[in-house]
């Protein structure tokens, strides 16, 4: 298959997270012009950094008058499972010059993570992830821009629904494969019983990233991706 050719898969598989990344993006932008952020700031900021959670709690905290210096701490905490994504995301990229998985790196989300993990082994390459990237990019920036432009016309309550979109897209990135491998999902429900058990004695934030850094380490171990490339072939061939 031609770089071209596998570039366009990684756009078209782009697509559901694009509707995601778009209403939260439109989130984000009221959000920040609420908290005193220019229209270049917002933007700038989405053009980048690109982290959609990291950019919220951000602007949250600057909003309550937080020191840059403990933004600068939580986000980096909070970003912490980007290390374990990179290297997964990276190990199937091992072909690649080290320019190109450094710019690769910047393309790395949540969302980004679980569409290439997972997808087919035939299309696993940088050309793959730089279309899965360019069009979620590209996405989030026009979204956080509208959000910006449009932020004293939009209604409160439209406002505060269009955070909903990127959890359940995520689900829906998700579930198809669950369904596939066994494994994967008894991790998820694992992580998701980690994460309650946690809240019970820690703030949501902090359940969160080490409920997601424990089970990921978990994964590594527990969790072969094969058995679902396996189902895939089989459907192939059918």
């Amino acid at each position: 298959m031609s770089n071209n050719k596998k570039f366009l898969n990684g756009v078209r598989a782009g697509v559901p997270v694009i509707l995601g990344y778009i209403p939260v993006g439109i989130a984000y932008g009221i959000m920040a012009r609420q908290a005193g952020f220019t229209l270049l700031q917002t933007g700038g900021m989405s053009v980048f950094v690109f982290a959609g959670a990291s950019q919220m709690m951000a602007t949250g905290m600057y909003a309550q008058g937080a020191s840059i210096t403990a933004m600068i701490i939580t986000t980096f905490i909070l970003n912490l499972r980007h290390i374990i994504m990179s290297v997964c995301i990276m190990n199937r990229m091992r072909s690649a010059d080290t320019k190109t998985r450094l710019l690769a790196a910047f393309g790395v989300t949540d969302e980004s993570f679980a569409v290439f993990t997972t997808e087919k082994e035939e299309n696993i390459s940088p050309a793959f992830f730089f279309g899965l990237f360019l069009s979620t990019y590209s996405s989030w920036v026009v979204g956080s821009l509208i959000g910006a432009v449009f932020s004293d016309i939009l209604p409160e309550l439209l406002t505060a629904s269009l955070g909903i979109a990127l959890y359940a897209m995520f689900i829906g990135l998700l579930v198809p494969d669950l369904t596939k491998n066994w494994r994967l999902a008894a991790l998820a429900v694992l992580t998701a019983l980690c994460n309650f058990l946690f809240t019970q004695f820690m703030s949501s934030s902090r359940a969160l990233i080490i409920s997601a850094l424990l089970c990921a380490f978990i994964g590594v171990f527990f969790v072969d991706l094969n058995d679902k490339n396996e189902g895939d072939n089989t459907n192939d061939r059918s």
